[in-house]
């Protein structure tokens, strides 16, 4: 950001107008004082010459007089809106660089209603209005969104459900959420080895939560890991950088290759019990024993 370098520019719609009408007004206040300056040096020979009263006479200096202030006060409004009109462009006061933005522009938002399901409507936020409503001890805010309603399809009183969004990322790596919560149990160990330091209680595991990092002044990272497995049944603890996530999906920064077979859980399997007779769900189940019983997980 360089000093006098334009940041921003408001809508000078308004301000165009209000400062044309003033305008207006100050044409007319200058056109009323040229009629009233007229009239006043009419009035003053004749009164010179006693054709009219010295009552008269005063009403037309006052006339022209308040026709004069007029112009005056007229002036005076047309510099303060012309000095709001140039306010519509921000410029930098200094160079440096911008840490934090108060005003954005409109957000993209696409919604669906419930007449049309299989169509999409694009739009984009104008507005969101600071008057909180409560519902249930839930403060809402009125967002009003610009949509293109040429087709006549979107009628007052609709229900709409909208995706408004806030920050988007092309072609970019993401991967299941929920392979960042995985940790192999004893029952993987059993079946796939472990390629570890955690591994057979080896070293000392920390907590499994995310860690924040600073990237930049803006951009912040998380530190998160994430378990692949490779050949010979080995599965491996790989430590990846994280970004942007919608609780479905994380982006991957860096860490991971796309060729990486990642784990994101495992899913256990059981022998169907022979027998049709109904057990109570709320009755202890019998444990199996030897080879015919128990439990048999595999990562997925």
């Amino acid at each position: 950001m360089k000093k006098g370098q334009l940041l921003a520019t408001l809508d000078p719609d308004l301000f165009q107008y209000q400062t044309e009408q003033i305008n207006a007004n100050l044409q007319n206040s200058k056109s009323n004082l040229a009629y009233n300056e007229i009239n006043f040096n009419r009035q003053r020979q004749l009164y010179k010459v006693g054709a009219i009263s010295k009552a008269d006479f005063d009403v037309a200096t006052n006339q022209f007089n308040a026709a004069r202030a007029q112009v005056n006060s007229v002036s005076a409004q047309l510099s303060t809106a012309r000095k709001n009109l140039s306010l519509t462009n921000i410029y930098s006061p200094i160079d440096g660089t911008v840490l934090n933005r108060n005003v954005s522009e409109g957000q993209k938002a696409t919604f669906t209603v419930d007449a049309f399901p299989d169509e999409t409507f694009n739009g984009s936020v104008s507005e969101v209005r600071l008057q909180p409503t409560v519902s249930s001890n839930v403060v809402n805010y009125t967002t009003i969104i610009n949509a293109d309603n040429s087709s006549l399809k979107l009628k007052p009183g609709m229900t709409a459900n909208i995706t408004i969004y806030t920050q988007v990322l092309k072609n970019v790596m993401k991967i299941p959420a929920a392979a960042t919560s995985f940790r192999p149990d004893s029952l993987v160990m059993k079946k796939y080895k472990v390629d570890s330091p955690f591994a057979n209680g080896k070293g000392k595991r920390k907590g499994t939560g995310p860690k924040k990092e600073k990237s930049g002044m803006e951009n912040k990272s998380e530190s998160a890991s994430v378990w692949i497995i490779g050949k010979d049944s080995v599965i491996t603890r790989k430590r990846i950088r994280t970004g942007m996530d919608n609780d479905t999906e994380i982006q991957v920064i860096s860490g991971l290759n796309k060729n990486d077979n990642i784990i994101t859980g495992y899913k256990n399997l059981s022998k169907k019990s022979s027998g049709n007779a109904a057990k109570s769900p709320f009755m202890p189940q019998r444990r199996g024993s030897g080879s015919g019983g128990g439990n048999r997980g595999g990562p997925r």
